[in-house]
């Protein structure tokens, strides 16, 4: 109980901060933090990546529901319009195929949900910090295409190695999504991964690690909520699967998600995307049996912080939904499927109104 209410005043502070043009809160202790960044940068030296850039996976999800060009225009039947922003995790760096990236899993799966084809447009850079996301923003924005129906942002990892202050990180994502809101765009933030499941970080590092990570992913929830934003927190990148697979769980980097560990991902925010959208059955009503609550927002946001999964939604005036929504795997010969497809052939997750479990 006291580590998450030491956790909450922190985010606090940081977002307080970003809001305020606070300076540079730390998050522990100055020295602390240099030593978690230099053993995470030397993970990712040992490790070496290898890797080359994310496959490309803009285009038409779900073609099959557009309606014949002989019917004509048909009301409800526009594609929707999905933005992608953020870094490599966004971006689907370490898989080789377009449709085992998150973006393309989670417009696939927002075309089942709705029965619409959607567009995806992902302009997610790899090695992005906080700072890229006004430009990824004006990417969406600034062109002739109409603005994204909604957006999901995945960053945080990089600001953390590289040393940003997290007031600052803070501000730059609360700046991105304030530019697309007003822009008329819904907005979803995968917040920042948990670093303490990167396999070279060892102990006490690691704990260090987890610490940094939770009190950024806290601060950034507390800072987007005002804006009408949604957060699904991204922890250990979602779940106890990568903690008890983590051989499965991560590429070949041993740093970014495989196919499987991305799929993991992209189906827990998928039900956050779509309840967005007003397209989720279960609402923003609370199941007490699923230890779903309304808390304070820097309770919330910390509670959200630490456990994956969890959807943090604005509700009124200080307090915030806390929800576990439910969601299912992308089943194995999804992920199996032929390196070449078109994006409209992609395989859909099964329907919202089907039976899943917890």
């Amino acid at each position: 109980m006291a580590r998450g209410v030491s956790r909450a005043r922190t985010a606090r502070r940081i977002a307080a901060g970003a809001a305020y043009g606070g300076g540079g809160l730390g998050l522990v202790g100055a020295a602390a933090v240099g030593l978690v960044l230099a053993e995470v940068q030397f993970a990712k030296r040992t490790v070496g990546t290898g890797l080359g850039d994310p496959p490309r996976a803009d285009g038409l999800y779900g073609s099959e529901f557009a309606a014949p060009a002989a019917a004509g225009p048909q009301p409800g039947q526009a594609p929707l319009r999905l933005g992608m922003l953020g870094d490599s995790t966004a971006a689907g760096l370490g898989v080789r195929r377009a449709r085992q990236t998150p973006a393309a899993l989670l417009a696939s799966g927002l075309a089942a949900v709705a029965e619409r084809p959607v567009e995806l447009r992902n302009v997610a850079l790899s090695g992005a910090m906080s700072d890229d996301l006004d430009r990824q923003a004006g990417l969406l924005l600034d062109g002739e295409l109409p603005p994204p129906d909604v957006c999901v942002i995945m960053i945080g990892a990089n600001d953390v190695t590289r040393r940003m202050p997290p007031t600052q990180s803070v501000r730059h994502l609360t700046s991105a999504v304030r530019r697309l809101r007003l822009a008329g765009s819904e907005v979803v933030v995968g917040t920042c991964p948990d670093l303490g499941t990167i396999e070279p970080v060892y102990q006490p590092l690691r704990w260090l690690a987890r610490r940094v990570s939770r009190q950024l992913a806290a601060a950034q929830t507390i800072g987007v909520l005002a804006l009408g934003a949604r957060t699904v927190s991204m922890g250990d990148l979602l779940g106890p699967e990568f903690a008890a697979n983590p051989r499965e769980m991560f590429g070949p980097d041993s740093y970014h998600p495989s196919a499987e560990g991305y799929a993991t991902a992209a189906m827990a925010v998928l039900p956050t995307l779509c309840a967005t959208l007003s397209l989720w059955p279960e609402s923003d009503r609370l199941e007490v049996a699923r230890n779903e609550d309304m808390l304070p927002v820097a309770k919330a946001a910390s509670a959200a912080a630490g456990q994956a999964g969890t959807e943090v939604t604005q509700a009124r005036g200080p307090w915030a939904l806390l929800k576990h929504r439910r969601r299912r795997r992308v089943p194995a010969e999804d992920l199996a499927a032929p390196s070449t497809p078109r994006p409209a052939d992609t395989a859909l997750p099964p329907r919202a109104d089907s039976p899943s479990p917890s």
